[in-house]
Order: structure tokens, then C-alpha cells, then sequence
């Protein structure tokens, strides 16, 4: 396939798995090239996204690494059939390609988790919330940068209005519910709308209160999507100079049992929309 525009996170993924693939059985370039009767140059493109796969080639190369988890083939298929316009590709060049990869990575995720330290989660921000939010940033966003991040996250929101959207836990540490951004009528404004958000059905809320002491990965907010399996799973954090990607099976190990801790000093849903309503009515 000739060289594509830039790759998308996911299509590094892609990229990433089949190269996992072959040194899982200590198989060089050369060896690969020569098994699969091509060149070095396609096997070292393909496995840096620099250029497309088919799911034909997809399917042959895994036939040829020997690899056993037909589930597992079947997502790698599906992911390199993904192309097309979608939603978020209408930004690209007018926000940071960071922001995108979210977006598509939410959309086929097949289960979210997120665990939130000092924000509201992004899919339950009100708009007046993210422009507080926006409005802090360093350095300072122009105010058309700033509606179109607002509107950008909105449309990323609409992913629980679809018929086939993922299960959601959001986990919410108490600090969360109480960090103004904007004035006090905004922050009520929020805490109103997560709690008309935790009615659809997708949605479980789960507050960690300030009480419940410490906890792993307490310095930082996660997003974990689960892909239709496990080796596929991603993690999403936030950094200074954007944001970054985590798949490889350690970091996929440690960032479950963080979340998994969160969750054990959670309270349950229904005491949680309490507590949020508690909240509410210090405002």
C-alpha cells in the first residue's frame, strides 16, 4: 500500500500489534519479509503505520507468526477496515491530534472507565464547566480556540446518546465535585447536569469521598477503553504536553488494579448520587 497522511493512534496500534506479533517469536524483518514474500521496506512500514494493511494481509501475516487467539486476529481484521471520514477527521489541523485520538478511541471502545481527581469526566462536562476549564489553560486559548475545544468535547458527549454506546463507569473523587471552574452558579450548574446524566442506562457513577484516604494513581485522572479484547485495551492520560497512549501489557496490568483500587474505596451508585446531591446543596 503506498505511504498514508499521517497515521492516527489507532492505526499506530494496529501497526504496533502486528510488530508484537512477529518478535513474540523472535522473528527478525528480514525473516518476516521473506516469510510473508515481500520486502523489508513493507514490513517496517506496516508496522509503523506509515503505510495501510489490508485484513487479508492482516490474517496472512498472523497465519505466518503462527498466532493461535483467532479473537484476537478478528479485532486486528476489523481495525484495518476501519477507513473513511469520521466525525472528529473535521478538526484535524484545527486541534491537537491527541484530542482526535481520543475521540476514536472512545468510539470503538467496547467499555469505558474513567477515574477523574480534580475535573468533572469529560463525556459529563456541562459546556458552561468545560469553558471554565478551557479558560484556565496556559496559555490562553483565543476565544474561538476555546468554543471550538467546547464544542469538540460536546460532540465527543454524544457517544452516550448512540443505540450501540459502551457501558461507562466513572469513578469521581470527592475533590472533583467541589473544584470551581467558573463562579458558583456554574459549578451547580455541573454538579445538576452529572447527576441528569447518571439516569441513561450506560452510565454508573461512583463518588471515591475525600474520607476514604488514599488510593493508587491518586496524582493523576485515567481513561481505560476496553477493545473487543483484552490485548487490545488502551489507556488515555493526560500530560503537560498533551496527552499519551499506554497498550503494553504491564502498564494495561497496573492501570486495571489502579482503577480497581479507586473503585474498592468508591461508595455505591445510589450512596453516590446522595453524596452529589449533598454536594449540591452546599453550592
Amino acid at each position: 500500500m503506498p505511504v498514508r497522511k499521517p497515521s492516527t493512534e489507532r492505526q499506530r496500534r494496529l501497526g504496533a500489534e502486528l510488530r508484537r506479533m512477529r518478535e513474540h517469536i523472535g522473528m527478525t524483518i528480514n525473516e518476516a519479509a521473506t516469510l510473508h514474500r515481500t520486502d523489508r521496506t513493507t514490513v517496517s512500514n506496516t508496522e509503523s503505520a506509515r503505510s495501510g494493511v489490508s485484513s487479508d494481509r492482516v490474517r496472512v501475516w498472523a497465519a505466518n507468526y503462527r498466532c493461535p487467539d483467532l479473537r484476537y486476529i478478528d479485532a486486528l481484521a476489523g481495525m484495518s477496515r476501519e477507513r473513511g471520514a469520521n466525525w472528529w477527521e473535521e478538526y484535524r489541523d484545527l486541534l491537537p491530534a491527541g484530542l482526535l485520538d481520543i475521540a476514536e478511541m472512545e468510539q470503538h471502545a467496547s467499555a469505558l472507565r474513567s477515574a477523574q481527581i480534580m475535573h468533572m469526566p469529560g463525556m459529563l462536562q456541562h459546556a458552561d464547566y468545560m469553558r471554565g476549564i478551557f479558560g484556565e489553560a496556559v496559555p490562553t486559548m483565543s476565544p474561538t480556540d476555546l468554543e471550538r475545544h467546547v464544542e469538540f468535547r460536546l460532540r465527543r458527549s454524544a457517544l452516550l446518546d448512540q443505540p450501540d454506546s459502551p457501558p461507562c463507569e466513572f469513578l469521581i473523587h470527592e475533590a472533583a465535585l467541589r473544584m470551581r471552574f467558573g463562579d458558583r452558579k456554574v459549578l451547580r450548574t455541573q454538579v445538576d447536569h452529572l447527576l441528569e446524566q447518571s439516569g441513561r442506562p450506560n452510565v454508573t457513577i461512583r463518588v471515591v469521598p475525600l474520607s476514604a484516604g488514599g488510593f493508587a494513581n491518586a496524582g493523576s485522572s485515567t481513561l481505560y477503553a476496553c477493545g473487543p479484547v483484552p490485548q487490545l485495551d488502551t489507556v488515555q492520560i493526560d500530560v503537560p504536553t498533551g496527552v499519551t497512549f499506554l497498550h503494553a501489557e504491564t502498564y494495561l496490568v497496573n492501570y486495571r488494579a489502579a482503577l480497581d483500587r479507586m473503585s474498592d474505596r468508591a461508595i455505591g451508585p445510589e450512596a453516590s448520587l446522595g453524596f452529589i446531591r449533598q454536594v449540591a446543596k452546599e453550592i
